[in-house]
């Protein structure tokens, strides 16, 4: 084995700019998938990070047996939230720990009606992590004393055509499955550049959603925010030790849709990079076919020698995987370059943050990862691919007749 490893080695380097041209095509392939992982994976954490700062925190925690019911919005009771509270702020990773009662309901004026999900906060706490508090396009946020006050998103403002000072009736369901209804003032409204989450999500303070909805002194969620996204897994371990009897979840459960958007782009870019790699793949067949009919006599010689078709292949399957290898080593060294110096710069996307709702939760720059995530199915994907582009050749030289290939000119 180690003779053919030799003679593939030095057949490798034997047409050196060919062989170069070919790595390199491997390689950049290579180091631009590595690229688009990395930028991927950072623009993945930056729209999670500031989705969770608009929808709710990175840990959920309810009563047992909200999951079960969660898209009514179930009044139930966290027990004790205080203590939820208490333990959340006692982990490192937290920032802050805010509570919550989610109402189902809607809004009306002489525009019609409007169906809404309605939010009792703790101003003081959600000014801290939510970008919903901070986005304030006009008017005020919320005080925790606030009464018959409302704060809405601007896509609901203008489809309900109000402004600061007017008056709306808020409708919502009660612990006891009973309609409350009262008239608030709006006092402030939010634009985070996603008019559909504006339009259908409404905050009053704790105080007046637990007055409304008969939650007095009580909250249907307690929610946490951590400094960094990745921590929520540890985060859980830790409370349900010395929260048992809670339902705690991250964000991947609450908003899973998030996941789903960015993995369908991932599966797209999958395919085309393996469209890419076929490109270079190519270039490897047609290296190697060529080396084949340039060889002929030497081919027939190492026949004549006594080595067997199979023993022939097998020296152009080396050829083929030893390309694909240096282009590989090649590929991944350029690829952690360069996405450790991004990693570092970063890539400002701000101006491109009205473009699609999607990249409206893109607020700060990018930083992208050093792309490792998918590195293994990467590195695979190349070596199959440089393995099947030799597959011909090697095929095409162990069947030439000894004979024949040594009276070849």
């Amino acid at each position: 084995m180690n003779l053919y490893l030799r003679l593939a080695w030095r057949n490798v380097w034997r047409h050196r700019r060919r062989t170069v041209i070919v790595i390199i095509a491997i390689g950049f392939t290579m180091a631009m998938m590595m690229m688009y992982d990395g930028t991927m994976e950072g623009f993945q954490q930056g729209i999670a990070k500031n989705a969770i700062k608009v929808m709710g925190g990175n840990i959920q925690v309810h009563a047992i047996g909200y999951q079960a019911a969660e898209e009514e919005f179930p009044l139930l009771p966290v027990p004790d939230d205080q203590t939820v509270i208490d333990a959340a702020l006692q982990q490192r990773q937290t920032v802050a720990a805010s509570r919550r009662i989610n109402v189902v309901g809607m809004t009306t004026n002489r525009e019609g009606a409007f169906p809404v999900n309605i939010v009792g906060v703790e101003p003081d706490q959600e000014m801290i992590f939510s970008l919903v508090a901070q986005r304030v396009a006009e008017g005020r946020y919320l005080s925790a004393d606030d009464q018959d006050m409302i704060y809405i998103g601007k896509g609901l403002a203008d489809a309900m055509q109000v402004s600061i000072g007017d008056r709306i009736t808020l409708v919502g369901s009660g612990k006891h499955a009973q309609d409350r209804s009262r008239t608030m003032t709006v006092v402030g409204i939010f634009d985070v550049g996603m008019p559909e989450i504006e339009k259908v999500t409404v905050y009053v303070s704790l105080a007046e959603a637990q007055s409304l909805y008969g939650m007095t002194g009580q909250s249907s969620e307690v929610l946490i925010s951590l400094k960094e996204l990745g921590q929520e897994g540890n985060v859980i371990k830790a409370l349900q030790k010395v929260l048992p009897n809670y339902e705690i979840v991250s964000w991947e459960t609450t908003y899973p849709e998030l996941i789903d958007i960015v993995g369908a782009k991932n599966k797209v870019m999958d395919i085309f990079s393996v469209i890419i790699l076929g490109i270079a793949g190519i270039g490897i067949l047609n290296m190697l076919l060529m080396a084949v009919y340039e060889r002929t006599r030497e081919i027939g010689v190492l026949a004549a020698l006594g080595l067997r078709p199979r023993q022939i292949s097998q020296i152009f399957l080396l050829e083929g995987s030893m390309i694909g290898m240096v282009g590989l080593a090649a590929g991944v060294i350029l690829g952690l370059g360069l996405n450790f110096v991004f990693s570092k710069v970063g890539f400002d996307y701000s101006s491109f943050t009205s473009m699609t709702e999607f990249m409206a939760l893109i607020t700060d720059r990018i930083y992208p990862t050093l792309g490792l995530s998918k590195l293994v199915q990467r590195t695979i994907t190349v070596f199959i691919i440089s393995i099947l582009a030799a597959f011909i050749p090697a095929r095409e030289a162990a069947q030439n007749e000894p004979a024949e290939s040594l009276h070849y000119v």
